[in-house]
């Protein structure tokens, strides 16, 4: 198991395992069922993504509002600039699509690791365009605490808001260097990826025939991929 060290001067991060809230950014606690609206949580592939990585918390007591007017950044909630120019709580524009957050967090990985800032999953799930849209960033586990984080702006009209505990973004943890080469598969691997697909493909209707379910949008559900997930993961335990 590999372990991360962390160090902060605002408690109110909290950063932790990223968790699926259900009800709340995750959906809804309806039911894999005929009639149910579906929930983000339904997809197991956007359920794990989205736990992979470390989720932080917004600090502070009063809301922040960054919104896009007349091709302008405006942010709302912070203080005037103190005499060194500083705001609190500490965010600035960043030229003129992006703004930061001087946020202040190390984050110590193992060798041969770093870590990535991202978008926090609710991102994705979020249908009033309110959820901040944290920009990738790559830091390697030398450089000794992130002075700042940068977000992309709201479009024209949109209005990004920060409220205390709602996390803001997501980190996680991967190798420092791609180290991966792309190449075709051979013809006895894509053959042997066909057959396996088409397994898969004609034994849906059977393998997963008790759980079929169709949701309010009149789209068609099963558990194919959660019952080989399952399967895959405990004969992978027992070895």
């Amino acid at each position: 198991m590999h372990k991360i060290k962390y160090r902060f001067s605002d408690p109110g991060l909290k950063p932790r395992r990223t968790k699926l809230d259900v009800p709340g950014w995750g959906g809804g606690p309806e039911p894999r069922r005929t009639g149910s609206h579906e929930q983000p949580w339904h997809c197991i592939p956007f359920t794990e993504s989205a736990q992979y990585g470390i989720e932080l918390f917004y600090p502070f007591e009063q809301d922040l509002r960054v919104s896009t007017r007349d091709g302008r950044l405006v942010i709302e909630g912070r203080s005037d600039p103190d005499e060194t120019g500083a705001y609190q709580p500490p965010f600035r524009s960043f030229g003129d699509q992006y703004y930061t957050y001087q946020i202040l967090l190390d984050l110590k990985v193992e060798d041969g690791f770093a870590f990535r800032t991202e978008p926090h999953p609710r991102f994705y799930t979020d249908a009033t365009d309110t959820v901040p849209i944290a920009v990738p960033a790559l830091l390697r586990n030398w450089w000794p605490m992130m002075f700042f984080m940068v977000f992309k702006s709201p479009s024209e009209g949109r209005t990004h808001i920060f409220r205390l505990g709602e996390p803001f973004a997501q980190i996680i943890v991967i190798p420092e260097d791609p180290d991966f080469q792309l190449v075709p598969m051979s013809e006895e691997e894509a053959a042997e990826r066909e057959l396996q697909a088409r397994r898969i493909y004609n034994s849906r209707s059977t393998l997963s025939a008790a759980t079929q379910w169709t949701s309010t949008t009149n789209t068609v559900f099963d558990a194919t991929y959660r019952q080989i997930h399952r399967a895959a993961t405990e004969k992978s335990r027992k070895k």
